[in-house]
């Protein structure tokens, strides 16, 4: 006797309603998460900044991990202003979904 029970309805519904993963859809995606914004805003912070701190004397090793380190400050930062640019940005193509 199989003591087992067979869920195959419940995942095959399951699968059959995710949306096709299309480049439209992860740009469409990315657009409305604040992750996006803060990886973005970091990335430009550590390319702007981190020039202005860097001293001939720092081997690559050294170079890097400031890179990266004002990078993740960036990000950190950035965390209230990704959400607003999230929410002008779902406002401006989704319209006001609050009124």
């Amino acid at each position: 006797m199989d003591l087992r029970v067979r869920n195959s309805n419940k995942t095959g519904d399951i699968l059959s309603k995710k949306r096709a993963l299309t480049p439209g859809y992860i740009i469409f995606y990315a657009l409305f998460r604040p992750d996006t914004w803060q990886i973005l805003v970091g990335l430009l912070v550590s390319y702007f900044l981190t020039p202005t701190i860097l001293s001939p004397e720092m081997g690559l090793p050294a170079k890097i991990l400031l890179y990266v380190m004002i990078a993740t400050i960036g990000y950190a930062a950035s965390r209230g202003p990704a959400r607003g640019i999230t929410r002008m940005i779902k406002k401006w193509i989704l319209g006001d979904l609050t009124g």
